[in-house]
């Protein structure tokens, strides 16, 4: 059944002022229950209109009262409407106290995220990582800062959030911090994540992202070609530090492993398979996905190299990633390599460089690198021009498209074929003038003697 709803104004007599205002009141009406309270202002009896609920005249005095009386009705409805959306009935009592403020609890935004990200805390190094949980507290902090740059408040209730604060939001992360698309993109995942929680146990009865529109951009991450990975390996420095980074970003160039995964690299991941060859069976940090890596020498020869300083049974000793991007970055410029040096490059320049432009199928190296998708690994391997060269070149060599004699003619119908044999005519109409093409040919291999020649329609010209 359809709740019935009104809301009055009216002013209190008998509870005259000294100078004879009148307290102006609010009575609501739900389903035939009645509630009143004060609106905490008082009125002029001369200027209130009983019939209307309204203060009459073009006054100042008149035109504030009624823009009081106005606001105090909106925000009315506008509590009405929350709780129906999350309780489903509303009564002149839960009304009343709502718009008061009397016994709600105010969830704020800022609030649950804090609380989020302290409880994310406590499950860093059992199932959470330390890098996310960094992530979550940069947003956090973005937020506040967005609250005091734009709303200039300390936080924001949850049922005040709507499309409006998401989109501008947006705005002072891509106006006052800068930020890009993609950046953008990842901190809207997080908050989104932070909305959801709130909508999950009933704090939040509506989707403020609902209308929001975003998707990231694609970004051509690179990769090393043979040149610069030869440059890399011949990089020389007397700095201990420097060659073991070199190092293990030229492991991880020829064995396709993220730093995590490096990092987290221990013997028992060393196996040797039924092949006799030395293989790495790991599972990715990021995904959990079962990696097999066949070992070339060059990663052996790392191994190898390091064998005597292992730590516990972990195959590597690795600095922090940050650290180690610094000191590759700093190698690519004595390399004269323009792309940023990074382990996620070296990801990439496995997939592209090692694997895929040497012939090796995608479905293989989407296993190697440990991808549940395909799609993934179309992001990270390339086709490089070497590749497409190889290819052309093995399709021309094909005898399917191999001939030594000239391409035939191909007489359109109707026409008739002068015994010169240099132009065809119809029995009445224009002449036609055929143009010999270009021929076909592979000068690498002898045609096949079984081979029809390759016919293709000769271009007509109207003399």
């Amino acid at each position: 059944m359809r709740s019935t709803f009104r809301v009055l104004f009216y002013v209190k007599k008998g509870s005259a002022r000294p100078n004879g205002d009148l307290p102006l009141m609010c009575r609501l009406t739900v389903d035939g229950e009645v509630k009143q309270f004060s609106c905490k202002m008082d009125v002029p009896p001369r200027l209130w209109d009983v019939k209307n609920g309204r203060a009459t005249g073009k006054s100042v005095e008149a035109m504030q009262i009624n823009l009081a009386v106005d606001k105090i009705r909106v925000e009315v409805n506008r509590r009405y409407q929350e709780l129906m959306q999350s309780d489903g009935y509303v009564t002149a009592a839960k009304l009343r106290d709502a718009y008061l403020g009397i016994g709600v609890k105010q969830e704020t935004l800022l609030k649950l995220f804090e609380q989020h990200n302290v409880e994310y805390r406590k499950k860093v190094g059992f199932n959470r990582e330390v890098a996310t949980w960094k992530k979550y507290c940069c947003v956090c902090k973005r937020v506040r800062e967005f609250l005091a740059h734009t709303y200039h408040r300390e936080d924001i209730p949850l049922k005040e959030l709507n499309l409006t604060f998401i989109n501008d939001f947006e705005y002072f992360l891509r106006t006052e911090k800068k930020c890009r698309t993609n950046t953008v993109w990842g901190y809207m995942i997080v908050l989104k994540h932070i909305v959801a929680i709130a909508r999950n146990d009933g704090r939040l009865p509506f989707n403020p992202f609902s209308g929001y529109i975003n998707s990231p951009e694609s970004v051509d991450r690179g990769y090393l070609s043979q040149e610069e990975i030869k440059a890399v390996m011949n990089y020389k420095t007397a700095n201990k530090a420097h060659a073991r980074i070199r190092d293990l970003f030229v492991f991880s160039i020829f064995t396709g492993l993220a730093y995590a995964d490096v990092k987290g690299l221990t013997t028992d991941n060393l196996q040797t398979m039924f092949d006799g060859n030395l293989w790495i069976i790991t599972r990715r940090k990021k995904t959990n996905t079962e990696s097999r890596i066949r070992l070339l020498d060059i990663p052996k020869r790392i191994i190898e190299k390091y064998a005597d300083q292992r730590l516990d049974n972990h195959v590597f000793y690795m600095p922090c990633n940050c650290h180690c991007n610094d000191i590759l970055r700093e190698i690519g410029k004595q390399c004269g390599i323009k792309n940023k040096l990074t382990f996620h490059l070296a990801r990439h320049t496995f997939a592209t460089t090692i694997t895929l432009s040497q012939g090796m199928p995608i479905e293989t190296v989407s296993r190697l690198l440990g991808h549940t998708n395909i799609k993934t690994t179309q992001i990270y391997a390339k086709i490089t021009n070497e590749k497409i060269s190889r290819d052309m070149s093995a399709s021309a060599t094909n005898t399917v498209w191999r001939s030594n004699s000239p391409l035939a003619l191909v007489r359109p119908s109707g026409f008739t074929e002068d015994p010169s044999g240099r132009t065809g005519a119809r029995a009445s109409g224009p002449s036609v003038r055929f143009h010999r093409l270009p021929l076909l040919t592979d000068m690498t291999a002898a045609p096949s003697p079984t081979h029809r020649p390759l016919r293709a329609r000769a271009f007509l010209q109207k003399a």
